[in-house]
């Protein structure tokens, strides 16, 4: 996993142009979950705009959860032009919870991913979810919404979490990716809400699309679009292969010593989150009726 970048390489608070349609504003939340924040990203260069990922709001234990300021840095930001949409790819605390404080300030309706409601049971990559995200819309897959000079499209990427949605800005061919693809590490697959299956199938999607640029919540934006996803693709095939070989070469396994054996040198605050991809592979397997578990320890079935 790498270590955070350099603060000065990546400013928080100030709008940095990506393309003529897309600025880019980082919340002050770097983490090891995190990496170097929450990308919050303006669509739109005329009187009109769309806000995606506000980010969090307030501060608190949780890492990856500080942002003081972040708000008003969204405001400075745009500046005269309206927000006429507040959207958010999916409902983890990095992500959704500025939505209410930039609405009270603009009125803007908040529309994009459906609500979720759910008990947290085990690490996350980016905390817990928001149980108080309320959207006014919510956005299936194929829908769009446009403003001044742009048009987005919800792209339905359901794995990371259930409710997960990517946006494509028609007009240009960038596409936000949420946490569902990054550029700096893998994503989180963590049940029950995450699932091995449908991340994949979602991955599958992504590559199947012709996007020219890719834009993720966290860390460098991707030029590489199809090169990445299908790297990330193979990366999932080769941990599955791992945990398949683990078991039929060592015999039966707990959740930690997957971790042990496939994630050597990870920074231990990370073993939990990486516990919870194990565990989404499992179910995935168990599924299709090759492994089984008794108790905490999973067996494959000859």
């Amino acid at each position: 996993m790498p270590s955070i970048p350099d603060r000065s390489e990546w400013p928080t608070g100030r709008a940095e142009q990506l393309e003529p349609l897309v600025r880019r504003v980082l919340a002050p939340n770097p983490s090891p979950y995190t990496f170097t924040g929450t990308q919050t990203y303006i669509v739109g260069a005329g009187a009109e705009v769309a806000v995606i990922d506000p980010g969090p709001y307030g501060s608190g234990d949780a890492v990856g959860m500080e942002s003081e300021g972040h708000v008003e840095a969204i405001l400075a930001a745009v500046g005269d032009a309206k927000i006429v949409a507040i959207v958010c790819t999916h409902t983890h605390r990095d992500h959704s919870p500025a939505t209410r404080p930039l609405q009270a300030a603009t009125g803007a309706p908040i529309i994009g991913c459906a609500a979720l409601m759910l008990d947290d049971d085990g690490p996350r990559a980016d905390a817990a979810f928001d149980a108080d995200y309320a959207p006014d819309r919510v956005l299936a897959d194929g829908e769009r919404i446009s403003g001044d000079g742009w048009t987005l499209e919800a792209v339905a990427t359901p794995g990371h979490t259930s409710n997960h949605l990517c946006y494509s800005v028609v007009e240009s061919g960038a596409l936000f990716t949420g946490d569902h693809v990054m550029g700096w590490s893998t994503s989180v697959v963590s049940p029950p809400d995450g699932d091995m299956a449908a991340y994949m199938a979602s991955l599958q999607k992504l590559y199947d699309r012709e996007d020219r640029v890719l834009y993720p919540a966290h860390g460098p934006q991707i030029d590489n679009p199809r090169q990445l996803v299908r790297g990330m693709m193979g990366h999932r095939r080769q941990r599955e292969r791992q945990i398949v070989r683990l078991l039929e070469e060592e015999g039966p396994h707990a959740i930690p010593a997957f971790v042990s054996a496939m994630y050597k040198g990870l920074d231990e605050r990370l073993h939990g989150a990486a516990g919870r991809s194990v565990l989404a592979h499992l179910i995935d397997l168990e599924r299709q009726g090759r492994v089984a578990v008794e108790g905490e320890r999973w067996m494959i079935l000859r």
